[in-house]
């Protein structure tokens, strides 16, 4: 009984939060300025997760030519800019990875 009483409210708490963003979506209006701003906010995540990952990979700092999370990282953003789509920039740059990882033991 306890655990269907937890698995009952936390299913409450979260439809709730959720279904109350849906019920004011159009009824509420933001400023521009405060859009624009918004508009910065998943880069920023994105990049407050991902860096960490690649400068970090063994817990310390490894910003050398020799990281292959760092290069394929790299390789991975020069795709982005250069084709423009998401899919593409995830492939190359885990085959990069890969190549670097298991082809050269990087």
């Amino acid at each position: 009984m306890n655990e269907t009483g937890l698995i009952l409210g936390m299913f409450l708490v979260t439809f709730s939060v959720r279904y109350l963003l849906f019920a004011v979506a159009g009824k509420v209006h933001f400023p521009p300025w405060l859009i624009t701003g918004l508009s910065f906010v998943p880069p920023a995540v994105l990049t407050a997760i991902i860096m960490p990952a690649i400068l970090l990979p063994q817990g310390e700092l490894w910003a050398e030519p020799d990281n292959p999370w760092l290069l394929a990282g790299v390789f991975a953003a020069l795709v982005s800019f250069w084709r423009k789509d998401l899919l593409t920039t995830i492939v190359a740059g885990m085959l990069f990875f890969m190549v670097l990882r298991f082809g050269f033991n990087f």
